[in-house]
């Protein structure tokens, strides 16, 4: 009897420890859950609020990459200023272009311009020069007044000194005029050549050449000389030119 109470004792002692380690086992794995529980609620709860925070921080980020890009989204950074320096030269040399053109368009413009310009004074000059023509067609009119320098000749010597200015030559190119006409015409307005037919103070071949400046041209010394000397002046270019020519080979 006494040995079955002390079997009973042990068997109750026993239950008592495996009671009381199933009980920390179970506290241990309720912690065990617990702690998993609650770290996963943290992990969402952290989730969440970069979720809230990530447009605003993406908001207000700079265009250069942040420390959390990644190779990728680096790659794309530099492709991206790659093609934005790309586009901006493309932009430079296209203005600089379009500034090369606008600058010889306006040079070809004022070229333009110019030859009109130019165009336009020879239009006047030679419709000036037509006028003064048709004036003096039906008579070559009177001498003008004998310059001082020309008072030393007389008759049509002093006519054609006096013209000089008229054909824009000075009057000391008279030196020349002189001995030129004394050897081709005397100076005599109606002197003619038999065998060549010219005629006049100039001997011009033929005589009515001279019509040009007045329809008078056989008896008016004037109208010779007008004709004369714009015949030296197109073929010679001044009395000088002509009386060297002359010297040199010989009236042609």
């Amino acid at each position: 009897m006494h040995d079955e109470g002390k079997s009973v004792r042990r068997i109750f002692v026993r239950g008592s420890n495996l009671g009381i380690r199933a009980v920390a086992v179970a506290v241990l794995l309720l912690g065990l859950v617990g702690g998993l529980i609650a770290g996963t609620q943290k992990s969402k709860a952290d989730t969440l609020t970069a979720t809230a925070v990530e447009p605003a921080a993406l908001a207000t980020a700079p265009d250069a990459p942040s420390e959390r890009t990644t190779e990728r989204d680096a790659k794309v950074y530099v492709a991206e200023v790659r093609q934005s320096a790309s586009a901006h030269a493309y932009a430079v040399v296209q203005a600089k272009a379009k500034a090369k053109a606008a600058a010889a368009k306006a040079k070809a413009a004022a070229e333009a311009a110019k030859a009109r310009a130019v165009a336009d004074r020879k239009a006047r000059a030679e419709r000036a020069s037509r006028s003064s023509s048709r004036s003096v067609t039906s008579s070559g009119g009177n001498a003008p007044p004998v310059p001082v320098d020309c008072n030393q000749y007389g008759g049509n010597k002093a006519i054609g000194c006096s013209l000089l200015g008229w054909a824009g030559f000075a009057t000391s190119q008279m030196s020349c005029l002189e001995p030129l006409w004394t050897r081709e015409s005397g100076w005599n307005e109606r002197a003619g050549n038999q065998s060549s037919g010219a005629y006049g103070i100039p001997q011009a071949l033929p005589g009515n050449k001279m019509a040009k400046y007045g329809s008078d041209w056989e008896t008016n010394p004037v109208t010779q000389v007008k004709w004369g000397l714009d015949y030296i002046k197109g073929r010679y270019g001044d009395p000088c030119g002509a009386w060297s020519a002359f010297q040199s080979q010989g009236w042609n």
